[in-house]
């Protein structure tokens, strides 16, 4: 794996989570472009890496500032990392750990070099509650406050693009919307479950959805540039369907759900103010931060992206979910 140090020249990329959602997207994306890849992973490789000569597993917890020194010799290989590796939950012990100390090592051992990063941050970042209904959200929006955020997901994304830009190394911050593809096309902007009946909460906004294979393209793009700056740019697909939009097609091509209650947002939001004396204790869709988060009707536009990074979803929304649910590999 040879070095090289002028645009256009990556030859390898090193990718953190590369066994997780996005993180295997992004080798897959990688190495159809002939890229090769060092991937690391905490638990266990994909079996479908042992068939390819150009990836490299790593094993590595980044949590661990003990694997500094073999990192750097990782890091040191490539041109650019992928930083996929992060906690999903909600659990702020397991942030600090996975997300913020793991982000930590990373740097740690990529310090002092030239090798550019991309950071997978997430949309989370953005402070919702200063934002009216009906506005479009893009990279000019507020940020959320990261000494009291909504939420432990959304802070720990906040330290950590704070962290990587305090690193002073070549970064991009690409903030994917919920990112969806095989086996996973649902997610939490729907609405709730009781049971078997799906409550649908219809803001009638976009849903700010951006598919795994374009995700990865995004990212990996983002690697064989230098980047002018710090660029944040929001990940997003071009073809944004409504929730109700959504769940027709959803319920079309897969017959689930099969039972649902629409509830209009504003409904839903008069329900929130009522028992905010409550809030504490009542899961977050009924928090008035966090229904805002995930319900508020918005526009979001990816000009920022296609400007910078260029590139065009695959097919339409129908047509990405009919190839999603088609799809049955790991």
């Amino acid at each position: 794996m040879k070095r090289l140090g002028s645009e256009g020249d990556v030859t390898c990329i090193l990718i953190t989570g590369a066994n997780g959602f996005v993180g295997s997207a992004c080798v897959t994306e990688a190495r159809a472009r002939g890229i090769e890849v060092i991937a690391l992973y905490r638990r266990a490789p994909l079996a479908k890496w042992a068939n390819d000569p150009g990836i490299y597993p790593l094993q590595a917890d980044l949590s661990d500032p003990a694997i500094t020194a073999p990192l750097q010799n990782a890091t040191a290989k490539a041109q650019s990392v992928i930083h996929a590796a992060a906690h999903l939950g909600g659990d702020a012990a397991s942030h600090a750990q996975d997300t913020l100390r793991g982000t930590q090592t990373l740097l740690d051992a990529m310090a002092g070099g030239g090798t550019r990063l991309v950071l997978v941050s997430s949309i989370a970042v953005y402070d919702t509650m200063q934002i009216v209904p009906g506005a479009a959200l893009d990279e000019t929006a507020p940020l959320d406050d990261p000494d009291h955020p909504r939420d432990a997901y959304a802070g720990a994304k906040l330290r950590q693009e704070q962290m990587c830009r305090a690193s002073g190394l070549p970064l991009w911050i690409l903030r994917p919307g919920a990112v969806w593809g095989p086996g996973r096309t649902w997610n939490g902007l729907l609405g709730l479950w009781a049971a078997k009946l799906h409550v649908q909460i219809n803001s009638g906004g976009e849903l700010p959805l951006t598919h795994v294979t374009h995700t990865a393209w995004a990212l990996v793009e983002a690697a064989m540039r230098a980047p002018q700056g710090t660029a944040a740019l929001n990940v997003l697909d071009d073809d944004r369907p409504t929730r109700a939009r959504f769940l027709r097609a959803h319920r079309r091509m897969s017959g689930w759900p099969r039972l649902t209650l629409p509830i209009p947002y504003n409904v839903w939001m008069a329900l929130v103010h009522l028992l905010k004396p409550l809030s504490s204790r009542l899961p977050g869709l009924l928090q008035e931060p966090v229904a805002r988060a995930r319900l508020l009707p918005l526009t979001w536009p990816n000009t920022a992206l296609r400007s910078t990074l260029g590139g065009e979803d695959t097919d339409t929304f129908e047509g990405m979910l009919a190839r999603t649910l088609g799809d049955n590999s790991p």
